[in-house]
């Protein structure tokens, strides 16, 4: 399987998907802890996540995949929501909490 494929299944196969530096408990750049708070104030408990440090080629791969130069990347329901910055814009408007109370 190809690095597009994995990552297409990937986003596709769970609700919600952050690519970022670490892990939740540990992430590895203050863009990927905002990311994780973010998401634990809009009450998603559990969501995929993906180190993109472990693997060059997902780590290079998600920003082909979405056309988008940096990481963390948010995905929900298999579409790309954006990166830190709009995460944080999204939650301020409450556009996020309402994208995300189906999951």
């Amino acid at each position: 399987m190809d690095t597009a494929a994995k990552i297409r299944e990937t986003v596709t196969g769970n609700p919600v998907v952050l690519y970022m530096k670490g892990t939740p408990q540990f992430p590895q750049c203050g863009f990927s802890a905002t990311a994780v708070q973010i998401l634990k104030a809009c009450g998603v408990a559990k969501f995929a996540s993906v180190d993109v440090l472990a693997d060059a080629d997902i780590r290079q791969g998600i920003k082909d995949f979405s056309n988008w130069p940096t990481v963390p990347q948010l995905y929900v329901h298999g579409e790309f929501v954006g990166g830190c910055d709009i995460m944080k814009e999204m939650y301020a408007s409450g556009e996020l909490q309402k994208q995300l109370q189906s999951v």
